[in-house]
Protein backbone atom coordinates (compact mmCIF):
# COMPACT_ATOMS: atom_id res chain seq x y z
CA UNK A 1 0.00 0.00 0.00
CA UNK A 2 2.91 2.19 0.98
CA UNK A 3 4.48 1.61 -2.74
CA UNK A 4 1.17 2.35 -4.25
CA UNK A 5 0.70 5.83 -2.40
CA UNK A 6 5.00 6.84 -3.37
CA UNK A 7 4.14 5.88 -6.97
CA UNK A 8 1.12 8.09 -6.94
CA UNK A 9 2.58 10.91 -5.83
CA UNK A 10 5.53 10.34 -7.67
CA UNK A 11 3.68 10.41 -10.82
CA UNK A 12 1.12 13.06 -9.57
CA UNK A 13 4.14 15.39 -8.69
CA UNK A 14 5.24 14.72 -12.59
CA UNK A 15 2.50 15.68 -13.91
CA UNK A 16 1.95 18.94 -12.01
CA UNK A 17 5.80 19.98 -13.32
CA UNK A 18 5.70 19.11 -16.17
CA UNK A 19 2.04 21.20 -17.49
CA UNK A 20 3.38 23.57 -15.30
CA UNK A 21 6.85 23.86 -17.32
CA UNK A 22 4.54 23.50 -20.66
CA UNK A 23 2.70 26.05 -19.75
CA UNK A 24 5.36 28.76 -18.83
CA UNK A 25 6.92 28.01 -22.16
CA UNK A 26 3.96 28.23 -23.98
CA UNK A 27 2.93 31.54 -22.45
CA UNK A 28 6.74 33.16 -21.84
CA UNK A 29 8.70 31.83 -25.04
CA UNK A 30 11.83 30.17 -24.96
CA UNK A 31 15.50 31.07 -26.21
CA UNK A 32 15.66 28.12 -27.96
CA UNK A 33 16.79 29.26 -31.94
CA UNK A 34 16.28 33.14 -30.97
CA UNK A 35 17.70 35.56 -32.69
CA UNK A 36 18.33 39.31 -30.78
CA UNK A 37 19.59 41.91 -32.10
CA UNK A 38 19.39 45.27 -29.58
CA UNK A 39 15.70 45.28 -28.11
CA UNK A 40 14.27 43.03 -30.64
CA UNK A 41 14.08 39.26 -31.02
CA UNK A 42 12.88 36.65 -33.63
CA UNK A 43 12.78 33.13 -33.88
CA UNK A 44 13.53 32.50 -37.81
CA UNK A 45 13.05 28.79 -37.73
CA UNK A 46 9.29 29.15 -36.23
CA UNK A 47 8.03 29.10 -40.23
CA UNK A 48 9.75 26.01 -40.83
CA UNK A 49 9.83 22.40 -40.53
CA UNK A 50 13.09 23.08 -37.89
CA UNK A 51 10.59 24.58 -35.30
CA UNK A 52 11.56 23.32 -31.96
CA UNK A 53 8.46 21.90 -29.80
CA UNK A 54 7.98 24.55 -27.49
CA UNK A 55 7.61 27.08 -30.42
CA UNK A 56 5.18 24.67 -31.90
CA UNK A 57 3.45 24.65 -28.63
CA UNK A 58 3.23 28.25 -28.76
CA UNK A 59 2.05 28.57 -31.90
CA UNK A 60 -0.35 26.13 -31.26
CA UNK A 61 -1.34 27.81 -27.68
CA UNK A 62 -1.55 31.90 -29.10
CA UNK A 63 -3.00 30.20 -32.94
CA UNK A 64 -0.59 32.71 -34.86
CA UNK A 65 0.53 32.08 -38.31
CA UNK A 66 3.59 32.57 -38.55
CA UNK A 67 5.52 33.87 -41.46
CA UNK A 68 7.31 31.23 -43.47
CA UNK A 69 10.95 31.37 -43.75
CA UNK A 70 11.08 32.06 -47.54
CA UNK A 71 8.57 35.49 -46.94
CA UNK A 72 10.37 37.14 -44.07
CA UNK A 73 10.82 37.39 -40.58
CA UNK A 74 9.10 38.92 -37.31
CA UNK A 75 11.02 40.71 -34.48
CA UNK A 76 9.10 41.65 -31.48
CA UNK A 77 10.40 43.89 -28.42
CA UNK A 78 8.71 44.64 -25.25
CA UNK A 79 11.57 46.49 -24.05
CA UNK A 80 13.87 49.22 -24.65
CA UNK A 81 17.70 49.60 -25.53
CA UNK A 82 17.99 49.99 -21.80
CA UNK A 83 15.86 46.53 -21.00
CA UNK A 84 13.02 48.94 -19.46
CA UNK A 85 9.28 47.39 -20.58
CA UNK A 86 7.93 49.56 -23.09
CA UNK A 87 5.06 51.57 -21.15
CA UNK A 88 2.33 53.11 -23.27
CA UNK A 89 2.05 56.62 -21.43
CA UNK A 90 5.32 57.49 -21.71
CA UNK A 91 7.34 58.54 -25.26
CA UNK A 92 9.16 56.01 -27.07
CA UNK A 93 11.13 56.70 -30.18
CA UNK A 94 11.80 53.91 -32.31
CA UNK A 95 14.58 55.31 -35.15
CA UNK A 96 16.88 53.77 -37.26
CA UNK A 97 17.08 52.19 -40.44
CA UNK A 98 15.68 48.54 -41.00
CA UNK A 99 18.00 45.84 -42.60
CA UNK A 100 17.31 45.07 -46.60
CA UNK A 101 13.58 44.23 -47.26
CA UNK A 102 11.08 44.67 -49.89
CA UNK A 103 8.55 45.37 -47.72
CA UNK A 104 8.36 46.00 -43.85
CA UNK A 105 5.26 46.68 -40.88
CA UNK A 106 5.85 48.03 -37.68
CA UNK A 107 2.50 47.01 -35.42
CA UNK A 108 2.02 47.79 -31.83
CA UNK A 109 0.33 44.64 -29.66
CA UNK A 110 -1.20 45.03 -26.05
CA UNK A 111 0.78 41.95 -23.97
CA UNK A 112 -1.89 39.67 -24.85
CA UNK A 113 -0.72 40.01 -28.93
CA UNK A 114 -4.39 41.96 -29.94
CA UNK A 115 -4.25 45.32 -31.57
CA UNK A 116 -4.38 48.38 -29.38
CA UNK A 117 -7.42 50.14 -29.56
CA UNK A 118 -7.34 54.08 -30.44
CA UNK A 119 -9.41 56.18 -31.82
CA UNK A 120 -7.38 56.94 -35.29
CA UNK A 121 -7.72 53.58 -35.60
CA UNK A 122 -3.86 53.49 -36.97
CA UNK A 123 -2.48 50.31 -35.77
CA UNK A 124 1.21 50.44 -37.42
CA UNK A 125 3.28 52.28 -40.24
CA UNK A 126 4.88 50.00 -43.30
CA UNK A 127 7.39 50.80 -45.11
CA UNK A 128 5.69 52.32 -47.92
CA UNK A 129 4.23 54.91 -46.08
CA UNK A 130 6.85 55.69 -43.09
CA UNK A 131 7.89 59.55 -43.69
CA UNK A 132 12.32 59.57 -43.99
CA UNK A 133 15.20 61.43 -44.03
CA UNK A 134 17.28 62.35 -46.36
CA UNK A 135 19.50 59.76 -45.41
CA UNK A 136 16.82 56.95 -45.48
CA UNK A 137 16.23 56.47 -41.75
CA UNK A 138 13.23 56.80 -39.83
CA UNK A 139 11.65 58.20 -36.69
CA UNK A 140 8.35 57.11 -35.30
CA UNK A 141 7.19 58.27 -32.25
CA UNK A 142 5.04 56.07 -30.08
CA UNK A 143 3.12 58.16 -27.31
CA UNK A 144 -0.59 58.37 -25.74
CA UNK A 145 -1.16 62.14 -27.37
CA UNK A 146 -0.71 63.18 -30.63
CA UNK A 147 2.78 64.20 -32.10
CA UNK A 148 4.02 65.49 -35.05
CA UNK A 149 5.69 63.03 -37.91
CA UNK A 150 5.46 59.66 -37.57
CA UNK A 151 3.24 59.30 -34.79
CA UNK A 152 1.63 55.90 -33.46
CA UNK A 153 -1.27 56.06 -30.59
CA UNK A 154 -0.81 53.78 -27.41
CA UNK A 155 -4.49 54.37 -26.29
CA UNK A 156 -2.70 54.89 -23.09
CA UNK A 157 -2.04 51.19 -22.37
CA UNK A 158 0.29 50.53 -19.94
CA UNK A 159 2.64 47.51 -21.55
CA UNK A 160 2.81 46.85 -25.15
CA UNK A 161 4.73 45.08 -27.63
CA UNK A 162 5.91 45.61 -31.06
CA UNK A 163 6.22 43.90 -33.91
CA UNK A 164 8.59 44.25 -37.05
CA UNK A 165 7.62 42.19 -39.78
CA UNK A 166 10.35 42.40 -42.82
CA UNK A 167 9.11 40.90 -45.98
CA UNK A 168 11.53 39.08 -48.39
CA UNK A 169 14.39 39.73 -46.84
CA UNK A 170 17.72 38.00 -46.39
CA UNK A 171 17.54 38.47 -42.49
CA UNK A 172 17.05 34.79 -40.99
CA UNK A 173 18.57 31.80 -39.19
CA UNK A 174 22.21 33.24 -40.14
CA UNK A 175 22.09 36.27 -39.02
CA UNK A 176 23.99 37.33 -35.78
CA UNK A 177 24.67 40.45 -35.29
CA UNK A 178 23.31 44.59 -35.34
CA UNK A 179 26.24 44.47 -38.18
CA UNK A 180 24.52 41.79 -40.55
CA UNK A 181 20.75 43.39 -39.77
CA UNK A 182 20.93 46.78 -38.34
CA UNK A 183 18.14 47.19 -36.43
CA UNK A 184 16.12 50.19 -35.37
CA UNK A 185 16.77 51.80 -31.56
CA UNK A 186 13.90 51.98 -29.31
CA UNK A 187 14.39 54.70 -26.35
CA UNK A 188 12.13 56.01 -23.95
CA UNK A 189 12.47 59.71 -24.08
CA UNK A 190 9.94 60.64 -21.29
CA UNK A 191 6.57 59.71 -19.42
CA UNK A 192 3.79 62.00 -18.69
Amino acid sequence: MRLILITLTALLLATVVGVGATWMTTTRGTEIGALTIGAWTARPRTGTADVDPYSRATIVRNGELPIGTGDGVAFTATTDDKKKALDGRCDVIVSGVTPPARFWTLTLYDRKGHLVANSLQRYGFTSQEIVRSSDGSFEIRIASRSRAGNWLPTGGIERYALMLRLYDTPVGVATRTQRDAPMPSISMVGCS
